[in-house]
């Protein structure tokens, strides 16, 4: 079974609409009318943040790792039509994100804000993402639920709700491994009913072979369901993998979880 998520809104689709949805609520709950993000120049969350942002009537500031390129993709170029401001830094100071005096540095410069982190993991999004986990276990029936992993935040909100179900979260990234340990500190102490794959990343994040796109074309073609290549095509090349190897889905319910992001399909070509 696949739930597609991607159809809950047109721009702020998928897990970026649960993991906003009380990141919103508190920056207007707390007066602020800037919301300010991190991300690379396809990132689906830098994506929907400035939908999100203007569909609420709030600016948006995009801190962009690397050096401006133009023309700009398709994703600057929505987030800039959205409103968002979009401001570059290298990626050497990129890296230091989350450390406090960066932080103010950007405070100095732009004002009062409502800081969201890159990939849009914190309270107020794990919290989203618990909200929808109890969706899936109160209205369809499944053993194993599989999901693409970013940051970890969406898969931790599953693991934290679902405990009675298997949790089998796709990386997106090469060398994932260190995802463990950021599922685990969202997660709680809970029963350890979960695990990462790290094997179907294709060399990385937002890169994939040919014969990612080729499964993406052929999928697409048998079940009319489109995929992107940085998440949700890899991790449903994983459950088919797995599943033939009988790894997961023996004498199981599967369900794939469709996280949407499939603005990431324009930098590719198919």
């Amino acid at each position: 079974m696949v739930k597609r998520e991607d159809l809950n809104h047109p721009q702020v689709s998928g897990n970026k609409w649960w993991k906003l949805k009380y990141n919103l609520e508190e920056a207007i709950g707390q007066g602020h009318d800037t919301l300010l993000t991190f991300g690379g120049p396809y990132s689906n969350h830098v994506y929907a943040t400035a939908a999100a942002a203007n569909e609420n009537g709030l600016k948006g500031i995009g801190i962009i790792r690397g050096e401006e390129t133009l023309p700009l993709n398709a994703t600057l170029s929505f987030a800039k039509r959205q409103g968002m401001a979009v401001h570059y830094v290298s990626r050497e100071r990129y890296r230091g994100k989350t450390d406090p005096r960066f932080v103010q540095g950007l405070r100095n410069r732009f004002g009062n804000f409502y800081l969201i982190p890159e990939g849009g993991t914190n309270g107020p999004a794990i919290k989203g993402c618990e909200e929808w986990a109890r969706e899936l276990g109160n209205t369809i029936g499944f053993d194993c639920l599989c999901l693409p992993v970013g940051t970890g935040g969406t898969m931790a909100g599953m693991v934290r709700v679902l405990t009675d179900k298997q949790v089998v979260g796709f990386s997106s990234l090469k060398g994932g491994g260190f995802l463990d340990q950021e599922v685990g500190q969202w997660a709680g102490d809970g029963p350890r009913n979960w695990r990462i794959e790290t094997g179907y990343h294709f060399g990385g994040y937002g890169k994939a072979g040919r014969g990612l796109m080729d499964f993406i074309l052929e999928f697409e073609k048998a079940h009319q369901v489109p995929l992107d290549p940085v998440y949700t095509g890899k991790m449903m090349f994983g459950v088919f993998d797995l599943i033939a190897k009988g790894a997961i889905g023996r004498g199981k319910r599967v369900l794939a979880l469709h996280t949407g992001g499939l603005q990431g399909r324009a930098g590719f070509n198919f």
